[in-house]
């Protein structure tokens, strides 16, 4: 909706209001007009039923509002005699019409004196949860939300089954663009498929449509820190195009509200302004290379090379994580090939009749497995591994008299990856040799040509809402011939530290401000997914920092022992005084 349509939206909402309540304000000693003014009208409401004036600031947040309109209903009709558990269904199902049937069909007396505690304890309890979930959802839409990490894009600074509080405070909290959806769920029903959210599904054949069902332009309240290079952010992916990560297709336009795309974890690794260049996988930041904090650990694909045969246990000396088993199975029957080939990442390699020689990733074949099919099996010792390694335990490696050579795994300079941002085969970029390109800022001007219009074609189309033209060697953006542009926000370019196991900007290109959600600041939770044990070190640390993460779980305890030591002794004085 437009800013027009909102506001012709807002005014039907009063004359709405104004018609089905005039007469309870009359009959709670109000004026008539009171219940036009608008926000007034809200704030004498809240008088009439009792509840705090602040209340109605809630009623202009989006999300949170859905929450709180039901309870103004509930408290107007139960103001007025009507607090039967009907009552209070029939309100809510008819969106607060059923105040109509109150102010027109009935001979309601306001209840001046009505008790705000609630009648029975089961009315109690929901009374409890209803205000929890507005706080919470509250929380989590404009303060702080909880996050998941997925997968091993960060590894080493973030571990997968790291459970992290986003502060989205810090770079500004955005307001929600879709004005109706489920409280503190992203974009579908846990257990479902359906959409979280009301939205129009044939957007992608009419482009227009994405303007309807009350969604909200962009907003954001102002942040009191902008991102750094080499922040870790958690943002929307630009190009999200399917519920399911696995088919990705970024040139493909599954058009979703913004705040409703996937909600994805990387490292800034380039701000606006800078020219961005990637050097055998390590990024050059105006032709300097980038320095990272301590605490980010680069990762790449390198092949182990030892005469003497190199075992999966040598190995675990070194890392736990990310290298190719090899295992010689004798077959018995088909039944056990299927079951074990799930776990092949390469095509078996038939060794002698039955016998083949497969390859995994760490986890191996399952013991449950050999176990319940009675599977021959033998890991093979073999002479070279395909492991993903820092770059000190590279040098570990090296420096072992049993290897005589670790080789990183990368694609040469000119070597045409055609999954690479932007797509254009004439550049030969892949993920470990890329650019140099410029990351796009609020204000600056770039010229349109044939070289730089791939690079920015999405941030005038898609990311900035201009309609883009192409006819030859001319460029028409909104009908208007012109041969440059002046980008209207930021743009950064966000990275895995996971480098050649990291769907990130290499595939999609630049990361909008507006698709920003926040700033991790604090592990809460750490579980590792394997074997299911909890991380107690990684427990309520922060996520940025220098130097080693520091545990502040025991203070975490200590805050939170006198916190309940203090509120009973106070509990206490407050019985024995009265």
């Amino acid at each position: 909706m437009t800013l027009t349509q909102w506001l012709l939206f807002f005014i039907i909402i009063q004359v709405i209001h104004f018609a089905g309540t005039w007469k309870l304000y009359q009959k709670a000693g109000r004026k008539s007009w009171e219940a036009a003014v608008p926000i007034y009208n809200a704030i004498v409401l809240s008088s009439i039923i009792k509840r705090p004036k602040w209340w109605v600031i809630l009623l202009f947040f989006p999300v949170v509002n859905q929450l709180m309109f039901p309870v103004y209903w509930i408290e107007t009709a139960r103001s007025f005699g009507f607090n039967q558990r009907k009552d209070t269904i029939l309100v809510v199902i008819t969106l607060g019409l059923y105040l109509f049937y109150i102010n027109y069909a009935t001979d309601a007396e306001y209840k001046k004196d009505r008790s705000l505690k609630p009648r029975t304890g089961l009315g109690e309890w929901v009374s409890s949860i209803a205000f929890a979930v507005i706080a919470a959802t509250m929380v989590h839409t404009y303060f702080m939300q909880p996050y998941t990490i997925p997968s091993s894009s960060l590894e080493k600074s973030l571990l997968v089954g790291d459970y992290l509080f986003v502060s989205k405070f810090h770079y500004g909290a955005r307001v929600p663009m879709t004005t109706v959806a489920a409280p503190m769920i992203h974009d579908s029903i846990p257990f479902t498929r359906k959409k979280s959210y009301l939205f129009d599904d044939d957007y992608t054949q009419r482009k227009t449509s994405i303007k309807n069902k009350l969604q909200l332009p962009y907003m954001r309240v102002p942040g009191f820190e902008k991102i750094k290079r080499n922040e870790i952010v958690v943002f929307n992916q630009p190009a999200d195009t399917l519920l399911d990560m696995n088919d990705f297709r970024p040139n493909r336009n599954y058009y979703k509200p913004i705040d409703k795309k996937t909600n994805l974890v990387k490292r800034c690794v380039g701000v606006p302004g800078d020219s961005l260049e990637i050097r055998d996988g390590y990024v050059y930041i105006n032709g300097k290379r980038n320095v990272l904090p301590y605490r980010a650990k680069l990762q790449f694909y390198n092949r182990i090379y030892s005469s003497k045969g190199l075992s999966t246990k040598k190995l675990l000396r070194y890392t736990d994580k990310e290298f190719e088993r090899e295992f010689i199975v004798d077959f018995a029957n088909n039944q056990q090939y299927k079951e074990v080939i799930r776990y092949v990442i390469k095509s078996p390699e038939r060794l002698d009749g039955n016998k083949f020689l497969i390859t995994t990733y760490d986890n191996g074949i399952p013991e449950e497995l050999i176990k319940n099919y009675n599977l021959n099996v033998i890991e093979a010792k073999t002479k070279v591994r395909k492991a993903n390694l820092t770059d000190e335990i590279v040098e570990k490696l090296r420096k072992d008299s049993e290897i005589d050579s670790v080789i990183k795994i990368l694609n040469p300079k000119g070597k045409l990856d055609a999954n690479v941002f932007p797509h254009i085969p004439s550049l030969g970029w892949n993920t470990d040799n890329f650019g140099p390109i410029y990351i796009p800022k609020k204000g600056a001007t770039v010229k349109l040509d044939a070289k730089s219009i791939p690079l920015y074609k999405r941030v005038i189309s898609e990311y900035e809402g201009n309609q883009l033209d192409i006819i030859g060697d001319n460029y028409f953006i909104n009908g208007k011939k012109v041969d440059s542009y002046t980008f209207k926000q930021d743009y950064y370019w966000m990275m895995g530290d996971n480098r050649q196991n990291s769907i990130d900007a290499r595939m999609w290109g630049y990361v909008p401000f507006d698709h920003v959600v926040g700033k991790p600041v604090f592990i809460w939770f750490s579980i590792d997914k394997k074997t299911g044990s909890i991380r107690w070190d990684r427990l309520f640390t922060t996520v940025g920092g220098d130097g080693e993460p520091t545990s502040y779980l025991i203070h975490f305890f200590v805050a939170l022992a006198l916190y309940l030591g203090i509120s009973f002794v106070l509990k206490r004085r407050k019985r024995a005084k009265s």
